[in-house]
Formats: structure tokens, sequence, C-alpha cells
């Protein structure tokens, strides 16, 4: 059944047409993957549908009581807010139920003798028995939970970018949908979040429409693949996988296409030369057919040119790390590492956000110290590094002037030359885009733009910091093929597992508390092996524990008092900490004062962990004794 449906839209910015009169339709339950190169209009699309952008022509239609939540690229949310009223905020009544059920809750905490508030939270508990409430309100916690976000009591305002993130990921799955839009909803989330998310999605209840550049998430979610190109819409029935088999189909059919119109055209303009002495309306028909045909434009990719890369001269000593180590205060980010990177090396680095992998980054690059050991690099490297931090552009230069800055011209490996203009069409950038302001572009085709920078300067030692992030699938698959091709060494810190099975094969995981280990091979080989050990880990934990009969038993008076009172001790230390972590953000350099709050925090923090462990054993016992009692019944 038909959700939405969209007539004829057109939209345009200037002269470039994003939607050339575009038709389509979105059935329930169907969970759409939208692919284009960057600046085709992809987030534009989303937003138009959203009703966030206006559209310059054609008809968008659904029913009255249809709901859409939305998921920008860069959420924007209430600093004053706590993560569980920011996920809250909504007009459904379910939502607004739960928001108001917290917010009675969050005030008799704090002045629990208050026979007024007592009153109100037994309203509000009723009202969350009748709209059966309680089950979201759990799941919403355990969402939360999954996407790295514990501290729930905790302001939007003291939260990384990183966990805004997963509070407004939260929040979009929890909305009450008929279509849920989710604008790159894996950038910056590291690999365990995104695989749960990908476990999560299929079990939602509306239809799904995303944009994202993570080739396996798109590969695994969808069953329709909607492609924006050059303003038309084509639409593949099936994943990813099946829309590269069928747009590979289209394209030689396109190409044939094109070559029975080049040969028509031929055979019309030997007509034409040859001429009619009379000038007859029928002669002048088919000069108008020749100068049509002459216009006609084929979506044929003109602009793959295949050549072997070349780079600066990498000699046989390359960088050797021995016993580097690095922290932040008491916090470990680099414990004792050694590593020698040879010519030709492949390496991929792994691990939560925050673990590390970008400082090491930038101390192989000589933009940070490290605290100990010594890092030599060899006397013909030549680094390129591309950053997450964005990188200055003068929006007055053209983006051909922005490339030959740093050169116009760049040599194969042969020593064959390839020019600004010809990397420039390799890297999307067809010649008439050329001539185009940087101010023109959108943040997807500068990050490109950036991109093939850093490689124009003809490095040997490549540095890529998460360069899957804001470009589309097809600029990655130019990357890839040109990473295949590269002389020089390529290490990269992802969470694409697509892009580190295409490129790595030694991978350097961070695993926390700067500790780091190595495995030879890609991802998914990792990920099989770490599998395997737990499973490992499993097997012999039960061949030593042998089974015990679970005695039946009742909490004595002591874990009765200890129950009793126990979430407000966990609340009580979360605040505490909550607290420790502003006065740290306030010392400011004040380094004596940050190591004395750091140690306090880590106190807490082990504390607040043993009472989470007894909260379990104890909640374990009262399940086991209302189980018995309901058996008893």
């Amino acid at each position: 059944m038909s959700i939405l449906s969209v007539e004829n839209l057109y939209k345009s910015y200037g002269e470039k047409i994003l939607f050339d009169h575009i038709s389509f339709t979105i059935e329930s339950k169907e969970r759409i993957g939208l692919i284009g190169v960057n600046g085709t209009g992809k987030s534009t699309l989303l937003k138009v549908i959203a009703g966030i952008e206006s559209k310059d022509n054609g008809t968008i239609n659904h029913s009255n009581d249809f709901k859409v939540e939305y998921l920008p690229q860069e959420p924007m949310l209430d600093g004053d807010l706590t993560v569980l009223e920011q996920i809250f905020q909504g007009d459904s009544p379910i939502i607004k139920t739960m928001r108001d059920y917290e917010q009675v809750l969050s005030k008799l905490e704090m002045n629990p003798d208050n026979e007024q508030l007592q009153e109100e939270l037994i309203a509000r508990q009723q009202k969350m028995d009748q709209l059966g409430a309680w089950d979201m309100n759990t799941i919403a916690k355990t969402i939360l939970t999954k996407l790295g976000v514990a501290s729930f009591s905790k302001n939007i305002s003291q939260l990384s970018g990183g966990q805004m993130k997963r509070v407004a990921i939260a929040r979009a799955l929890l909305q009450p949908a008929d279509l849920l839009i989710l604008d790159e909803p894996t950038n910056h989330l590291d690999n365990e979040t995104i695989e749960w998310l990908e476990s999560y999605l299929p079990q939602y209840k509306g239809s799904l429409l995303l944009v994202t550049h993570d080739r396996y998430f798109l590969n695994r979610i969808t069953n329709r693949i909607y492609e924006l190109d050059n303003g038309k819409l084509y639409t593949y029935d099936g994943n990813y996988e099946m829309f590269l088999e069928k747009k590979a189909e289209r394209e030689e059919q396109e190409l044939l296409q094109e070559q029975k119109h080049q040969n028509t055209l031929r055979r019309e303009l030997e007509w034409l030369r040859r001429g009619a002495k009379a000038r007859t309306t029928k002669q002048k028909a088919r000069k108008q057919r020749v100068e049509d045909m002459k216009e006609r434009r084929f979506a044929t990719d003109d602009a793959s040119i295949a050549f072997q890369v070349g780079s600066s001269r990498l000699g046989k000593k390359v960088i050797e790390i021995r016993d580097i180590t690095k922290r932040f205060g008491n916090h470990h980010l680099l414990k004792p590492f050694s590593l020698l990177i040879v010519p030709n090396d492949r390496i991929g680095m792994i691990g939560p956000n925050g673990s590390g992998k970008s400082t090491l980054l930038n101390m192989i690059a000589n933009r940070t110290k490290p605290d100990t050991g010594v890092i030599e690099i060899g006397p013909t490297v030549k680094i390129g590094y591309y950053t997450q931090e964005h990188q200055f552009m003068d929006e007055n230069s053209r983006v051909i002037d922005y490339i030959k800055e740093v050169a116009e011209v760049v040599y194969t490996a042969k020593g064959d030359v390839i020019t600004a203009e010809q990397m420039l069409e390799r890297f999307l950038f067809p010649r008439p885009q050329q001539w185009t302001y940087v101010k023109r572009l959108s943040g997807g085709e500068r990050r490109r733009l950036y991109l093939l920078r850093v490689l124009m300067d003809e490095p040997n030692v490549l540095l890529l910091d998460e360069p899957t992030n804001d470009l589309d699938t097809e600029t990655l698959s130019i990357l890839e093929e040109y990473l295949d091709q590269f002389p020089g060494v390529v290490i990269t810190v992802s969470h694409d597992r697509y892009f580190l099975d295409r490129v790595v094969d030694h991978l350097i995981a961070f695993e926390g508390d700067g500790v780091t280990r190595h495995f030879y091979g890609n991802y998914t080989q990792y990920l099989t092996e770490k599998q395997l050990e737990k499973k490992a880990t499993s097997e012999t934990k039960e061949k030593k524990e042998p089974f015990v009969p679970k005695k039946k038993r009742k909490l004595s008076y002591h874990e009765q008092k200890e129950w009793d009172g126990i979430e407000d001790s966990i609340n009580h230390l979360e605040e505490e900490t909550e607290t420790i972590q502003t006065k740290i953000q306030q010392a400011g350099s004040d380094i004596n004062l940050v190591q004395q709050l750091y140690q306090e925090q880590e106190q807490l923090e082990k504390e607040l962990e043993q009472k989470m462990e007894r909260w379990e054993e104890l909640a374990s016992i009262v399940e086991q004794i209302e189980k018995e009692n309901e058996f008893k019944q």
C-alpha cells in the first residue's frame, strides 16, 4: 500500500537542476536507500519530503494523519534539556505521557516529601498504564544504552558531538512515524554501534528512507534503491548488491543506444553532405533532426579514465615507532606501542571514538608529540594527511584553481602526464563544473575536492582520518580504486567496514585504556576471529562451572533494605560523577587540579560499577522470587 506519492517534482539552484520532474511512490514497510554523487541533491530531496524545504513545482500526496520523522546529518538539540527530556520531545500521546512522567519523577526525587508531587506521580503512572507506555519507556532507555549513552539525566550541553548524534538517533527511532528519514545515520558511529543499528532497523514498524555511505549497512537494510543522477531518479528493486548489477546493465544498454545514435547521426550527416539539389521541406526537416540528434545526451560515464597513479619515490626506510605512550591526565590513550611501517603497507585503525586513533595519526604526522618513545620518519617520506577537521577553502576560488594551487599535473608510475583537469574528471568534477566557485559546492563535494587536493601533492605515505565520512558511494569506489594502484603506504582510521575490507590487510585495534592489538587481515576476518574467541571463552567457562540447581530463596532483611535504596545510591553516584566532569571542564589548564579530579572520577566510576553489578545480582534474585510466586498462584 502506498503511503506517499511524489509527482513531477522539480527544484533547481540557479542553473543547476536538482530534480527534473521526478516521480515516485513509497510503500508501507519499504526500506529505501537513496544514493548519488555528492551535490546531486540527496539531502535536499529528504528535506523536501520532510516538509523542511520547499519545492519549485510538483505535488507530494499523503494522508492527513501521515507522520514523518527526519534525522539530519547535523542534528540541532536543546542544550538545556536532559538526555531523557530530549528524546521524549514530540507531540504523540505516548511520548507526551512519558515526558510528563519523567518530569514529575525528577521533581519528586529532589523533593520526596511533597504530597502534591506524590499524587501527581500516581496520576502520571495511571496514564502510563492506560497507554501501555512502560514498555516504550524501557525501550527508550535500552536504545540509549545500546547507542552508548548511559547518563540519562545529563544535560545535552555536556555531551560530545558524537554523543549528541546518538541521542538524536534514539529520539528519531522512538517517535511514532509512518516514514523515518535518516540522513547519514552511521557518520561518526563506531562499528559496534553501527552493527546494533543494523540489527534494530529491520524491526522498525514504519517505512525507511535513508542516505548512507556505508555500503554493508545499505546492503543489509534496504529492499529498494533510488539513484539520483543529473536531475533524474532511477529506481531499482532489491538491495545495494542488486542495484550494482542492474546499474551495470542500464549503463551497458545506454552505451549501446549511444553507439546506435552515433551511427544514425553519421549516416544523416553523410546524406546532408551529399546534398539534394532541391531545398525541399523534407530536407529542412532532416537538417533539424540532425541538429536535435547532436544535442541529445546519454547518461554514459565519459569521465572514467584508467591510469597507474604515481607518487614521490619512497625508500626502504619508511616509519619506525618505538615504545611511544600518550595520555591525558590519568586517561591512557596509548600504552607502550611499537610499529615498523614498510613500503606498500595497508594499515587500518579501529576502535571506539576517543580511544586514541586520531591521536596516533597526529603523532605520525608530527602534529602531536608522544609523551615517551620515538617516531623515526624515513628521509624519502612525503606525508599526505586527510583530516576530519574542516579545511580552509577560499570560497571565491574556482574548483580548478584550488587544485592547481598544489599541482597542474601529476605523473604516473610510467612517467605519463595527467593534468589537473583529468584528475578532477576522475573524481567526478566534469569540465563545466571545474569553473564553478567553491562556495557553490555542497559539503560532500568540498570534502571530495579536499581529498583530491591531498592526492595531487603526490605523497608516498597517505594518512586518512575517517575518509568515508561525507563522501558518496561512487566517490568511495573511485578512492578505493586509486588506493589499489597507489604505490606508497596507506594508514587509515575508519568505521566503514566495507572500506576496511577493500583497502587494508593489517588492523590495529584500540581496545581501551591505551591497549592495542595487531591483527593481520581485513575487518571481516578480524570480526570472525573475535566471535570465535568469544565462543571459545564461553564454552571453557561452561565446562569449568558445573551446573548447580538454584535453590528457592527470598531476600534477607539486609538485602531487602539494600534493594530498596540501591537505585537512589546509583542516581547519587551518577550525579556526583557529572559534577566532577563539569569541574574538569572548568579546570582549564590547571594540571594538578585536573589530575586530582580525574582520580576522584575514577573512584566514583569504580563505586558506580560495583553498585550496578550489585543491582543486577539483586534484580536477578527478585525476578526469580516473582516467578516462583507466580508459579505457586
